[in-house]
């Protein structure tokens, strides 16, 4: 399964079609449904396999893995807390125990962008006899093509305004891919601007509708069952891109030298600094999250969005090394390295970024250096 999607990953990337096959075959395997929890039938797999799943996912395509992701994550939240109601989340389950059923996040607005940095959306969601009427652009909607539900981050119209998620099925009229994704890395996961016009959705299939105000904005230090998983997921790019580099310096044999350049103390170097960055990424990644899902009470959410913070820069520094000793073939588009390198740059792209991460951590971390600290005593002059 993962040879075959890494097979069929340079072909999306060129087209930045919607990797449907790819996507079937992670289903086969049972890959897009390991996290519905044991009470609804699935397997219930945790935070660590989820990111172990993500990791090699990402090393086959990261567009298909990021669209995993975000179903893989929505059943996991549904796992271990329900939320959705039942019997719609029950037909979901028994429709992806069939084919692949995608699930993903509204939630980035063209003029609010991303949540993660506070604000709240400018969707609305109007009050109508038979439950709920949405409009709205969403920004980035991974997977958009191919969702058979958005999950769309709405204000309600009501005279006290409420926020929730609006469960809005894909087929449903009124929903247009208004915006085309043509970015740098991750061309396949077809990351679409989405509008919503006047789509209809049932008055029950909403979830926290909260009171309009700060504790409706999003926590940015909650989510370690998605913040570990995503660094693992481009752990598995950077890996990917260590496997051509150690091929590269195996079978390359300049004329001058006479032997590969493996044997050269430069290439035996670089191997070592990158083995070092990703195993040493790893294990906090993975080790993060086996203890997300012993329930360990001294792991901190702060500590998860540290390691995410410190996988990704091991990540993009990892194959950025790998392309810069290999030279121009490093940047030729006939190889895998050039995708990997442009892949890895979307790593520190997703909310929380990286400095509003710091923020949090340092935050806690001077919160908590305060309540340790006694209180000077008063020198009376």
């Amino acid at each position: 399964m993962t040879a075959r999607i890494a097979e069929l990953a340079a072909g999306y990337d060129r087209s930045g079609a919607f990797p449907a096959e790819s996507l079937r075959a992670a289903h086969e395997a049972g890959l897009l449904t390991a996290t519905i929890g044991e009470r609804y039938g699935g397997r219930g797999a945790g935070v660590e396999e989820t990111a172990r799943i993500l990791h090699t996912l990402g090393q086959g395509d990261p567009s298909v893995a990021l669209i995993a992701a975000m179903t893989l994550t929505t059943h996991g939240r549904q796992s271990v807390r329900p939320h959705w109601p039942e019997e719609l989340y029950a037909r979901v389950v028994k429709e992806s125990f069939v084919r692949p059923v995608l699930i993903n996040h509204a939630r980035v607005e063209p003029e609010l962008g991303s949540p993660a940095r506070g604000g709240l959306p400018a969707t609305r969601a109007r009050r109508t006899g038979d439950g709920w009427s949405v409009s709205g652009t969403k920004r980035f909607v991974t997977g958009a093509e191919g969702l058979d539900w958005f999950l769309v981050w709405a204000t309600t119209d009501e005279p006290e305004p409420r926020v929730g998620t609006f469960l809005v099925a894909g087929d449903s009229p009124g929903i247009e891919v208004t915006g085309h994704w043509d970015q740098l890395g991750l061309r396949a996961s077809g990351s679409h601007d989405v509008t919503f016009r006047d789509v209809e959705v049932a008055y029950e299939h909403v979830i926290g509708l909260a009171p309009y105000g700060p504790a409706a904005e999003q926590d940015n230090r909650t989510g370690a069952s998605l913040h570990l998983p995503l660094a693992a997921l481009y752990l598995g790019v950077a890996r990917a891109a260590q496997s051509y580099f150690h091929t590269f310096a195996q079978t390359r044999v300049p004329a001058n030298l006479g032997h590969p350049v493996a044997r050269t103390e430069r290439f035996r170097r670089t191997a070592g600094e990158i083995e070092v960055l990703l195993a040493g990424a790893e294990q906090l990644v993975f080790g993060g999250a086996a203890r997300v899902d012993a329930a360990d009470p001294s792991y901190t959410p702060e500590q998860a969005l540290g390691a995410r913070v410190l996988a990704d820069r091991h990540g993009v520094r990892a194959v950025g090394l790998a392309v810069r000793l290999l030279g121009n073939p490093g940047l030729a588009r006939d190889n895998p390295l050039e995708r990997h390198f442009r892949d890895i740059q979307c790593a520190p792209v997703h909310a929380p970024q990286e400095d509003i991460s710091l923020l949090a951590i340092g935050t806690k971390a001077l919160e908590t250096k305060a309540s340790k600290t006694p209180a000077p005593e008063r020198q009376d002059r």
